[in-house]
C-alpha cells in the first residue's frame, strides 16, 4: 500500500523568510496538500506558508482548523487586523515560548537594575548612542518620547509632509490624515514581523521593559528598535508623494505603505538582524542565565526541535 500521507514539516528559520502578505475576502485553507486562499468564486491561490513570517487576516477573511494547524506546525504567525491594519484584534502563536528563555526574560523584568540595563542597552541600539547616566527608566522613556516626536517632525519636513503630532483614533480610522494613516499602517507591518521574531526565539511578547502592560508590550520595544531605519520612512515617503493631491485616495496610500515596507524589509534582510537582536538586548541585563535543578522532565519525549527556537518540534 502506497503511504499517502504528507512528510514531516521542517520550518524555514524566520532570517530566512519573507516577510508577510496581507489577504482578504476569501477563505484560507488547506486542500491537497497545499495551504490556499480561496475568493468566492472558488479560485485558489497558493500561499507558501512556510517561506513567510506572518499572514495578515483583513476582514472578510475565514480559516480553516487545518490552515490553522499547518500555520502553527510550519512556525507562521497568522494576524487577525481591521482593514489596511488599523488594529490587531489577535495573533495565533506560531511556536510558544521556551520555559529557560521565557524565565530568564521575565527575570530580568523582575530585576530593577537589570530591566534598567536592558532598557538602556535597548536605547543604545535604536540611537547609536549611549543612554545619558543616573536616569531611571520612566527619565529614558521621556527622553526617548522627545527624541522620537522631533524625529518625526525632521521626517515630515524632509519629505514634505504636513505634520502636527502623532494622533489619530481607532474607532474612527477615516479621520485620521494621511501621515498618521500611513504611519499606522506602517507600524502595522513592523510589529507584525517583530511578534513572529519574538515567539520564533522563544520569548514572551507581553513581558516588556520600555512598554508594560499590554499583551505585546515586549513586541513594541523590539519593534521601536528598527522603527525610524524602516516603517517610519517609509511611510513619510510615501505620504509625502500624495500630500500635494488633495483627492488621493488614502486607503491605496495604506496599500502602498505596506508593499514598501515588504520590499524594504527584504532589502535590508530586517527578520536576519531582529532575532539576535533580541539576545543582544536582554544579554545587557548582565543577569547569568541559569538552568533550573531538581525538576522533573516531561513525561513524553519531544521530536527534534525544527526552525528556530521556539518553534514546537
Amino acid at each position: 500500500m502506497t503511504d499517502t500521507r504528507l512528510p514531516e514539516l521542517t520550518p524555514t528559520p524566520i532570517k530566512d523568510r519573507a516577510s508577510m502578505v496581507w489577504v482578504e475576502y476569501g477563505r484560507l485553507d488547506v486542500l491537497d496538500g497545499s495551504f490556499v486562499m480561496v475568493d468566492a468564486t472558488g479560485v485558489r491561490s497558493v500561499i507558501p506558508v512556510g517561506a513567510l513570517v506572518c499572514i495578515f487576516l483583513e476582514p472578510g477573511t475565514r480559516v480553516s482548523h487545518a490552515a490553522v494547524s499547518l500555520a502553527a506546525r510550519a512556525g507562521t504567525l497568522l494576524v487577525w487586523v481591521g482593514e489596511a491594519g488599523v488594529r490587531l484584534y489577535a495573533s495565533g502563536q506560531p511556536g510558544g515560548a521556551r520555559s529557560d528563555r521565557l524565565l530568564f526574560q521575565a527575570r530580568l523584568a523582575l530585576d530593577p537594575e537589570a530591566r534598567l540595563r536592558v532598557v538602556r542597552k535597548m536605547y543604545a541600539m535604536r540611537f547609536h548612542e549611549q543612554a545619558p547616566q543616573r536616569r531611571s527608566v520612566e527619565q529614558l522613556r521621556g527622553i526617548e518620547g522627545a527624541r522620537v516626536r522631533a524625529t518625526y517632525q525632521i521626517l515630515a519636513k524632509k519629505f514634505g509632509v504636513p505634520w502636527k503630532s502623532r494622533n489619530y483614533d481607532h474607532t474612527e480610522w477615516d479621520s485620521g490624515d494621511l501621515a498618521n494613516r500611513c504611519l499606522s499602517a506602517a507600524t502595522a507591518c513592523l510589529y507584525g514581523i517583530s511578534e513572529a521574531a519574538v515567539l520564533a526565539a522563544g520569548y514572551a511578547p507581553a513581558i516588556g521593559f520600555i512598554h508594560t502592560g499590554k499583551p505585546l508590550s515586549f513586541v513594541y520595544d523590539v519593534a521601536d528598535v528598527f522603527k525610524f531605519d524602516t516603517a517610519v520612512p517609509a511611510a513619510f515617503a510615501v505620504a509625502g508623494k500624495l500630500a500635494k493631491n488633495p483627492n488621493a485616495d488614502l486607503r491605496l496610500a495604506e496599500r502602498e505603505v505596506r508593499k514598501r515596507c515588504r520590499d524594504l524589509f527584504r532589502e535590508t534582510k530586517l527578520l536576519s538582524r531582529i532575532v539576535p537582536s533580541i539576545e543582544e538586548m536582554l544579554e545587557g541585563g548582565e543577569l547569568p542565565r541559569i538552568e533550573p535543578e531538581g525538576v522533573v522532565g516531561p513525561a513524553f519525549a519531544d521530536t527534534e526541535a525544527t526552525g528556530d527556537a521556539g518553534h514546537r518540534g
